[in-house]
């Protein structure tokens, strides 16, 4: 195979250290290399922008195996080959009738990797994605296939790679529904935070983009089931023709707008499939902060605004709802998320994040896995209370870290030795 097309991450900041990278196209052959190798990490849509996926060992890729998409209707569940992309099946699920609740902005990245990092779109009612997670198969380190049964208990839906190399999830589905989308201009920050409940409440999805360059919420994006269409919300006005998130740039790949209803998979996301995303001249970082701290957080963030405008596009403010899945930054309680796509500036964001991660410490807040973050190993711990369950969980399926890299390693060897 190339190996060109799997060295470096989507946003191309990191170049992998794997010795090998390999994309079989058979199961047998991904269970055999699992098998024979000493240590061997996933790769998925490559979409993260940290070494969460990195090793200096091996990595497989599962995007070349035969895609399987497998609906059971009794039991309203739909079963995936763990790397295909949501925007490979949505359009299959709802022709059958179904949908999935959420979906994340992006439509192209894979199922495995976005649940694996409880990657998460946007609801208060709405969980990560993970929480769809019903069922999955994994390779485990003798290169045999484990399944985990996780509707009764999801707390290892969230398995950052560490529990194998995932094969196959299974989904909780539910009959398919419409969405319309509406976009609105100028929303104040004094308002967005006085009317912050009701504002996450006006819609199924909802989504605040700020560059943070004045005390402006430039756009709210509001995804309702059906057909809904407001003039104005709280004094911000409706736009009038599709937009972007990013001001100025072309909304020709952005999923439709202007209350147009159209089925849940063309409507969650922001960007439709039918393209190839950016070029990856992007980095990204992202916090969860529980929501009662969400007022607070946001003028913490303003009051170094100075600090963030000059490197950022775009700024993304989404709630999450609680869950019970041990890694997730979501558990156990609601969150909202703050997320920054950079401009691809390597050193001034790593220049940054020292501060952010000390922003958001004073708020309990916790990163995204799969974004650039600073926090330390202890820092880690005591934001997720449930790491040690998890790491003895990892430990008794995995004891001679066959799944393990730096940074799981990091994280986890305090609670495994």
């Amino acid at each position: 195979m190339s190996r060109s097309e799997y060295s470096q991450n989507w946003a191309r900041n990191l170049t992998y250290a794997a010795s090998a990278i390999h994309a079989p196209t058979s199961l047998g052959e991904a269970q055999r290399l699992v098998a024979a190798s000493p240590k061997i990490r996933a790769l998925g849509s490559q979409h993260s922008f940290n070494a969460i996926a990195d090793t200096s060992f091996e990595l497989i890729s599962l995007r070349n195996l035969p895609r399987e998409i497998e609906i059971d209707r009794d039991r309203l569940s739909v079963s995936v080959s763990a790397g295909t992309k949501y925007g490979e099946f949505c359009a299959d699920l709802h022709a059958a009738g179904f949908a999935l609740p959420n979906l994340a902005s992006l439509p192209h990245i894979s199922v495995a990797g976005t649940c694996a990092t409880a990657t998460h779109g946007s609801g208060e009612l709405l969980g990560n994605l993970a929480t769809s997670v019903v069922g999955m198969d994994l390779i485990g380190p003798d290169g045999t296939i484990k399944h985990y049964d996780l509707a009764d208990d999801p707390s290892l839906a969230a398995t950052l790679g560490c529990l194998g190399i995932i094969t196959r999830l299974t989904l909780q589905v539910e009959p398919t529904f419409d969405i319309s989308q509406q976009v609105f201009f100028s929303l104040p920050l004094d308002t967005a935070v006085a009317e912050f409940d009701a504002i996450q409440a006006s819609g199924y999805s909802v989504s605040l983009f700020t560059s943070w360059t004045s005390r402006l919420i430039e756009q709210v994006w509001i995804k309702s089931r059906n057909a809904v269409h407001r003039t104005s919300l709280f004094g911000a006005s409706a736009a009038t023709a599709n937009v972007h998130p990013l001001p100025g740039a072309d909304p020709i790949n952005c999923t439709d707008q202007l209350g147009v209803v159209g089925p849940w998979h063309e409507r969650l996301p922001h960007f439709k499939m039918g393209f190839t995303p950016s070029s990856g001249e992007e980095l990204q970082t992202e916090y969860y902060v529980p929501r009662r701290l969400a007022r607070a957080a946001i003028e913490a963030i303003w009051s170094v605004q100075a600090q963030i405008a000059p490197l950022l596009q775009i700024s993304e403010i989404r709630s999450i709802a609680a869950d019970r899945i041990w890694m997730s930054p979501c558990f156990g309680e609601s969150a909202i998320a703050f997320h920054f796509t950079w401009r691809k500036d390597v050193a001034g964001v790593g220049n940054l994040l020292p501060m952010l991660d000390n922003l958001f410490g004073e708020f309990e807040g916790k990163p995204h896995w799969g974004k650039l973050f600073h926090m330390n190993s202890d820092r880690l711990s005591s934001v997720f209370p449930r790491i040690a369950e998890f790491a003895r969980a990892v430990h008794s399926v995995d004891p001679s870290r066959k799944f393990s890299n730096a940074f799981m390693d990091q994280l986890l060897r305090p609670y495994c030795s």
